[in-house]
């Protein structure tokens, strides 16, 4: 079997992959995002993943491995939210979007090293804030827990309580749409 190289950094992801119970390896990609390419959302999304997996292929050439590059953002009023980086930023994040619905796309590419051949896909869920009261919006910031999410939160820990339904795939807003990429990975010959 090919070895499986996840192509990020991110714990979330490698969480998620790992509940696949597939074997593989973390290897953080070098891949400078690009977030003012011309590309709508969804194509943005592929890109970056697809820049992620080439990048780390570029390690293993002529090797048995197929890569995989993922990339997640946050998009509102037509508009991508990355991470916040500032508590300022964040507040400022989760007040617009309070009471309102937003998208998050996440892309992933499925690389084969030897063959060459890749697929990418995007994946778009959509999430929706409860109204929330500047106090909530403050004690959120405070643990900072959104700094480094896109969107300036984490639905998977404290930031479900800004929640107010979830339309679509639970795993892709977490970072990596795993019944998509599973049959992805099902085509490139990866077994379960």
């Amino acid at each position: 079997m090919s070895k499986i190289i996840l192509a990020s950094a991110s714990p979330r992801r490698k969480e998620l992959f790992e509940q696949t119970g597939i074997p593989f390896v973390v290897e953080v990609s070098d891949y400078r995002e690009d977030m003012n390419l011309k590309l709508k959302p969804l194509e943005l999304a592929k890109e970056l993943s697809r820049g992620k997996a080439e990048a780390v292929a570029k390690n293993h050439k002529n090797e048995d491995a197929v890569i995989i590059g993922a990339d997640t953002f946050v998009v509102f009023k037509n508009k991508i939210l990355g991470k916040p980086h500032t508590a300022e930023k964040a507040k400022e994040m989760i007040k617009e979007m309070s009471g309102r619905g937003h998208s998050v796309i996440t892309g992933f590419t499925v690389l084969d090293v030897k063959s060459g051949r890749e697929v990418s896909r995007a994946v778009e869920s959509k999430v929706f804030f409860r109204k929330l009261t500047d106090k909530e919006i403050d004690t959120y910031v405070k643990n900072g827990e959104p700094l480094d999410k896109a969107g300036a939160y984490a639905i998977q820990e404290f930031g479900s309580v800004l929640i107010k339904k979830v339309d679509g795939d639970y795993s892709n807003i977490v970072g990596l749409p795993l019944a998509p990429l599973i049959e992805e990975l099902k085509k490139f010959g990866v077994k379960l």
